[in-house]
């Protein structure tokens, strides 16, 4: 029987990973046990520290729902999703950066064709995007499949607004055969990522705030192609250099242009200024790998 003490157990809960036959399994939890305990021996966790971090986690989960997944705020703002999307997205320079993916995608948001109104009924600036989706080769891609998502001018999405009934600032279209994509939105501005739970107590102890700079997410999907996930950045905009989830990336920053009330790129006859975006995308041919 081993003795086991704070020096031995470390060694003593690998080696109860002995049995399994996944070894991938065995890798990362052999390397997690090993890091963990040598946090806790590095910090000197005491047992009230230990006590406050299970209960941190459990009012994590207590707060998580379909809507909010404080666990991937608890990742964005720790820097982890950030490093993961890094290291699992190295793509040939000129393609489009990755970037995370954030807690507020749906999956069955409603399709739209190119032009429509994604806003859908949210608050905000007109706002007219447009770009074009590409290959690394410059080849135009047809028929990918764009989901994009924001929030309203006063920072909410719409899985946030209990009260909405349909879907709003969101949507998916596809590009036409010439690569090129249109639809119509709000501007995007800034916002707090949920700061009203445990993640949010966490910043403010450590004397962070929880605000991100104003961005469109997209991910966007082809056959042949890496799939992409990632936002654009509105230029010259508050939080650039503290996004709370580090997320910017400069080449994913863009200028948001105001324009007098006129003739929007759509035909639109516009009496009220609003503003167009436009932006290209290029994705990596998935025999890159």
């Amino acid at each position: 029987m081993i003795d086991i003490d704070e020096w031995t157990i470390t060694s003593a809960v690998r080696k109860a990973h002995g049995a399994t036959s996944n070894a991938r399994l065995k890798t990362v939890m052999d390397s997690l046990v090993r890091h963990l305990h040598d946090f806790a021996r590095e910090v000197q966790l005491t047992e009230a520290e230990w006590s406050h971090g299970i209960d941190f986690l459990t009012r994590a989960g207590s707060i998580t729902d379909d809507k909010r997944q404080e666990f991937i705020l608890l990742s964005d703002v720790l820097g982890l999703s950030t490093l993961v999307t890094a290291q699992c997205n190295r793509r040939p320079a000129g393609c489009t950066e990755a970037t995370v993916f954030g807690p507020f995608y749906v999956p069955d948001a409603p399709a739209y064709r190119n032009g429509d109104d994604i806003a859908n009924g949210a608050s905000g600036e007109p706002c007219f995007v447009g770009g074009t989706v590409r290959g690394i080769d410059g080849e135009p891609i047809a028929d990918a499949r764009i989901d994009v998502w924001q929030s309203d001018d006063e920072g909410w999405y719409d899985v946030q607004r209990p009260e909405l009934e349909h879907a709003q600032g969101r949507g998916h279209l596809s590009s036409l055969g010439d690569g090129s994509y249109r639809f119509r939105s709000v501007v995007a501005v800034p916002y707090p990522i949920p700061h009203d739970g445990p993640v949010g107590q966490l910043l403010e102890e450590l004397g962070r705030h929880p605000w991100r700079p104003a961005h469109l997410h997209f991910m966007i999907r082809a056959p042949g192609y890496e799939t992409l996930i990632t936002h654009v950045f509105r230029a010259e905009g508050r939080y650039l250099d503290s996004d709370a989830v580090f997320g910017v990336r400069s080449s994913l920053i863009a200028e948001w242009k105001r324009n007098e009330p006129g003739v929007a790129p759509d035909g639109t006859c516009m009496d009220v200024p609003f503003y167009t975006l436009e932006y290209d995308f290029v994705l990596n041919d998935s025999r890159n790998d």
